[in-house]
């Protein structure tokens, strides 16, 4: 069998497993309360394997709803699995309420209200950059509360162990590892593909990108706060492909460190019951693609599946 060297695995974690993205499917893995492991595979759709994914920028676009549609999907799908009510299908109602909720929530509390907050002080505020920077700045710091606020959830707790294994299973078989606990135990919980890490970049480029804008009307302002994400999502999935071809450069090894740190609060150690999970999903994404299980050796991805925390990664 052909090893995929030109292809990146990546996922993220849902409720009681990890969900695998490869080349032709969606692999889901859970732990059930009898402590079975099930697993689950959905072929996916030609959107997310096409020609467009392999566009510079347009295909930040599709990862970023990619990264939506699957892992809502994966979320909902896990939850059947845990619970053994697969009979319950997941409806196209329910997964796009889903995701609108998810997006309208973020979108207002990570961009909306540090627009309207900076608005109080215009009057103080001379230059149109600083007032963007300093909007930029509130961002990332409600973005890192709210991940501190909910790591101290137990379920999220949780949550943050079997993203920690994901990324141990998907560092050690990039590393060319077998895939068991003993060889991927000493693996690192950070990637530097991770959600959590794409997710900082795009704070920090909307910085830059939204004061380019200025400062006009309000109402303005807000629409291109919500009309201009996808445009940040592209430009951010380029830079992290440039980061991640060139890793082992010293100076982009700095430049990832705040995301990888960053990630210290979206991963936790996973137990070796957590671990294992993580290692049947992606021998699952293996199997379905047809590729070895022994470990890729990947050095250079050309074709990465950036994780969401949830939406991250």
């Amino acid at each position: 069998m052909k090893k995929n060297n030109d292809f990146s695995y990546g996922g993220q974690a849902v409720m009681e497993g990890v969900m695998i993205r490869g080349r032709t499917g969606v692999a889901i893995a859970v732990r059930r309360p009898d402590g079975s492991i099930a697993t689950f595979c959905r072929p996916l759709a030609g959107l997310y394997k096409g020609r467009l994914r392999r566009l510079p920028f347009v295909r930040g676009v599709i990862v970023l709803i990619e990264s939506l549609i699957l892992g809502t999907d994966a979320l909902m799908q896990s939850a059947q699995m845990v619970t053994e009510t697969e009979n319950e299908k997941i409806t196209p109602a329910m997964l796009w309420s889903s995701i609108a909720l998810g997006v309208g929530l973020a979108v207002g509390l990570f961009f909306i209200l540090p627009l309207l907050i900076i608005r109080l002080f215009d009057q103080l505020i001379a230059s149109s950059f600083l007032s963007n920077l300093l909007e930029g700045i509130i961002r990332i710091i409600f973005f890192i509360i709210y991940l501190l606020l909910i790591g101290r959830l137990k379920d999220i707790r949780e949550i943050f162990a079997y993203h920690g294994a994901e990324h141990m299973a998907v560092n050690g078989y990039e590393a060319g590892q077998p895939l068991d606990v003993k060889h991927l135990r000493n693996y690192s919980t950070a990637h530097t593909r991770c959600g959590t890490s794409f997710l900082l970049t795009v704070l920090i480029l909307s910085i830059f990108i939204f004061a380019l804008i200025g400062r006009p009307d309000i109402w303005i302002s807000i629409l291109s706060r919500v009309l201009f994400i996808p445009v940040i999502a592209a430009v951010s999935y380029e830079f992290i492909k440039f980061e991640t071809g060139f890793g082992r450069n010293k100076l982009i090894h700095w430049i990832l460190l705040p995301g990888l740190w960053l990630q210290s609060l979206t991963t936790r150690q996973p137990s070796d019951s957590q671990l294992e999970v993580a290692i049947a999903a992606m021998k699952k994404a293996l199997e379905t693609d047809g590729v070895p299980q022994t470990g890729a050796a990947v050095t250079a991805p050309q074709e990465d599946s950036i994780q969401s925390a949830d939406t991250v990664h």
